[in-house]
């Protein structure tokens, strides 16, 4: 086992990392920016390291500083958390030719789970479902119309080296498409260096149903059941849940049996995410995520298995401490992202917290590094607390939540603590009657309104 790992991250998963460690005996580092020097994690790691000013490219995203911190920290294992660094080939191949073991899969599943195209083709050969459409990249516009064509319209025109929405079109017709398929490539290249793009079919009113993973370097692997994370706005997620309210036992089995089949076939280590559609009864592979999901708490309270020790203990060489008829699901869980932003206009929000206190009382888990006094940095990501319930049943659960947000007090900012609320007094919410485009249907106009608000 490790005797110190470094924690490559920042803000609330940094903290999560550090408990987990602490739990098992481990010392830690965490690295910041100049503007996490007050962070909790930074507060409760054993060891610090400033590595860089505020901006990722010069802090997070630092491949030298990072490397440079473990080794004078003399640590033996990176955890590279979720989002800079963590699905990042190059980071994860220099950690282990340094010397540090890197929590999380190979260099060669991050690289070809990274590429969406190749992923889809992996899967494919594996037996996983595919929406229809392109086989791989699309080289032009031209090509591209005639594999929309094939289709039929609307079709889906998205980044090769995507995430979180960007590079990401619709194309409803004909004539619109040399028109959607520029603006993703273009965007696709300002974001990611990346251009390049693919097809498929632009699917109505899916679900998006996640199934968690595992895998050791031993040829074991389980799936540790499915999230429903289609309340989404932009294609960023706003609440998750599990298990998914509209799956039946059978398709919950199906989906997860062959999830966990394809790990094990790919020799693949660590933890990681299987993300499909679902729409009319059919599961359609989308991508693998090769690291943490924020939503990763909702596994752990409906499994009571604990994530982050099982990923670092897999790093480790050690084989899963249990197989599938093992693990049990357990009452509904649902997590509520809390954002430091503006709940109608979502124009972040940073600033000093002036109160701040934690809902409690049963089945009650916050994950967040907040305290009061202090900085929420304009610099990062606004998400700052992940809001966890966990009940016997689904309206038990929604109840709980409801009263935890009213709960939930963070002042000298604005969240979007109220757009979670309205949420859940939502009739199509509370029968599980949605699907990814509900949330941004829900709030009409207001999308256009505030890019012109934000601009």
């Amino acid at each position: 086992m490790f005797n110190k790992i470094l924690i490559a991250n920042r803000g609330e998963i940094a903290l999560r990392i550090v408990r987990a460690c602490k739990e098992m005996g481990i010392e830690t580092v965490v690295v910041h920016s100049t503007a996490d020097a007050n962070g909790m994690a930074v507060r409760m790691a054993d060891e610090s390291v400033c590595i860089g000013p505020p901006p990722a490219r010069q802090s997070y995203l630092n491949i030298p500083a990072i490397l440079t911190a473990a080794s004078l920290t003399n640590a033996d294992a990176i955890h590279p958390g979720i989002g800079f660094l963590s699905e990042n080939e190059e980071f994860c191949r220099m950690v282990e030719e340094h010397g540090f073991t890197f929590i999380g899969p190979t260099p060669e599943h991050i690289a070809k789970m990274g590429d969406k195209a190749v992923a889809k083709e992996t899967m494919r050969a594996l037996g996983l479902p595919l929406i229809p459409g392109s086989p791989g990249v699309v080289k032009d516009a031209d090509e591209g119309l005639k594999i929309a064509k094939d289709c039929g319209f609307p079709v889906l025109i998205k980044a090769v080296a995507g995430g979180g929405g960007k590079g990401m079109k619709v194309s409803h017709n004909e004539e619109d498409f040399k028109a959607s398929f520029s603006m993703a490539s273009n965007e696709a290249k300002a974001a990611f260096g990346n251009g390049d793009v693919y097809i498929e079919k632009y699917l109505s009113h899916p679900r998006h149903i996640e199934v968690q993973v595992i895998g050791d370097t031993h040829g074991n692997a389980v799936y540790l059941g499915e999230r429903d994370c289609s309340v989404q706005r932009r294609h960023q997620k706003v609440i998750e849940e599990g298990p998914s309210p509209i799956l039946t036992p059978e398709q919950r089995k199906y989906i997860g049996e062959l999830a966990a089949g394809c790990i094990r076939k790919m020799r693949y280590r660590g933890v990681g995410t299987m993300e499909f559609l679902f729409e009319d009864g059919k599961f359609y592979f989308l991508e693998m995520n090769t690291r943490l999901q924020v939503e990763h708490s909702i596994t752990e309270m409906i499994t009571g298995v604990d994530l982050v020790r099982e990923q670092i203990m897999v790093a480790a060489g050690q084989k899963l401490p249990f197989k599938q008829e093992n693990v049990k699901f357990m009452g509904h869980a649902i997590e509520c992202r809390i954002n430091a932003e503006h709940p109608e206009t979502f124009i972040p929000s940073p600033g000093k917290i002036t109160r701040y206190h934690a809902p409690g009382g049963l089945g009650v888990r916050v994950d967040s590094a907040l305290y009061d006094g202090y900085t929420v940095p304009s610099t990062y990501d606004s998400l700052v607390a992940k809001l966890i319930v966990h009940a016997k049943t689904r309206e038990e659960a929604m109840m709980r939540m409801e009263r935890a947000l009213e709960e939930c007090v963070i002042e000298g900012i604005q969240t979007n603590i109220p757009l979670h609320l309205r949420i859940l007094q939502e009739p199509e919410f509370r029968a599980g009657q949605f699907n990814i485009h509900w949330l941004e249907k829900m709030l009409g106009g207001k999308q256009d309104e505030n890019k012109k608000v934000a601009s």
